[in-house]
């Protein structure tokens, strides 16, 4: 067991599990890891690329989409190094106040990605449902008032996230059943009261997630009755398919985020390895989808992405 900080009983350095009962499979695990990271960097940062050399992609949905994979390379990269090392080399131990840090960026930029994905869901809704009105609606201004709005909700509704466990006693294992520092299995490892600081994790997660949730559901709700009032079944059919892709990203991100965060606090019966797994599958899998699925639809994209890749080769 490794030393504690006498003072507060506080570990100086924290261990990492990895995923319970599969360690002898980290290494195979490792592999569609690595590859899954590499897809998501090579993909959002080509996306980053031709948003930004491309003036007619200098549009609402684009530049939202920008912010997105922005935090999707800062989530990743704060994350996935770290997990491969644990598989790779069996480094396990991760530093307490870095342990904290990881945590704190993990929570955040998991909300940011969250208010991205309902300002991209609030485009959707304007250009659908008030298209006459989408220009003077979302500004540049605008769009950069949303897009500070969200990075200081996430940044500073989270910031106490770190205090909130580095002020605890912590008088059992410093074993962390996880491959990343996440806030409710830190909590675990205290042996004082927590009710409040959980408390307190729930509320910031139902004002984040859980309201954006609820106001992407209201807004494609909108959408699909002004849809399916559209007097051109061309129309429908061509702005159905559109909503698709954007239904696809939200459904990837938010289905394993409301898995494993109640998964946390309710599903006990739920075998460690598969919660693990897919809290894992929550920092890997919407990073790499959002361009391909972004790439897919938008032909500029697509056009300009094969260009770039003749170019390189």
């Amino acid at each position: 067991m490794l030393a504690f900080n006498r003072t507060n009983l506080q570990p100086t350095t924290l261990l990492l599990l990895g995923i319970p009962g599969l360690e002898a499979a980290h290494m195979w695990i490792s592999i569609p890891f690595c590859l899954v990271y590499l897809l998501s960097l090579m993909g959002n940062i080509a996306l980053l690329f031709i948003v930004k050399t491309d003036p007619k992609l200098h549009e609402p949905m684009y530049l939202f989409l920008c912010m997105l994979s922005v935090a999707d390379l800062m989530l990743t990269s704060s994350t996935l190094p770290k997990i491969l090392s644990l598989f790779w080399f069996n480094d396990r131990k991760i530093y307490f106040e870095a342990c904290l840090i990881q945590m704190y960026l993990i929570h955040s930029l998991s909300t940011m990605e969250s208010g991205f994905i309902l300002a991209m869901a609030f485009d959707r809704y304007v250009a659908i449902c008030h298209p006459l009105r989408h220009s003077t609606i979302l500004t540049p201004t605008v769009i950069t008032g949303l897009g500070l709005a969200i990075f200081f909700r996430g940044a500073i509704l989270l910031s106490p996230h770190p205090f909130l466990l580095k002020w605890l006693s912590y008088c059992g294992s410093n074993v962390i059943s996880h491959t990343y520092c996440e806030f409710m299995a830190l909590i675990k490892l205290v042996c004082t009261e927590t009710k409040i600081r959980r408390a307190y994790s729930l509320l910031v997660a139902f004002l984040t997630g859980g309201l954006d949730f609820i106001l992407i559901i209201c807004s494609y709700v909108l959408i699909l009755l002004t849809v399916f009032n559209l007097p051109s079944k061309a129309a429908r059919h061509k702005t159905l398919s559109t909503c698709v892709f954007h239904v696809w990203v939200i459904l990837v991100f938010y289905t394993p985020a409301f898995f494993s965060f109640l998964t946390h606090r309710f599903g006990r019966h739920i075998s460690p390895h598969i919660h693990i797994f897919i809290a894992n599958i929550y920092l890997l899998i919407p990073p790499m989808m959002n361009p391909i699925i972004y790439g897919v639809k938008t032909k500029r994209i697509r056009e300009r992405f094969f260009k770039f890749l003749i170019k390189c080769f």
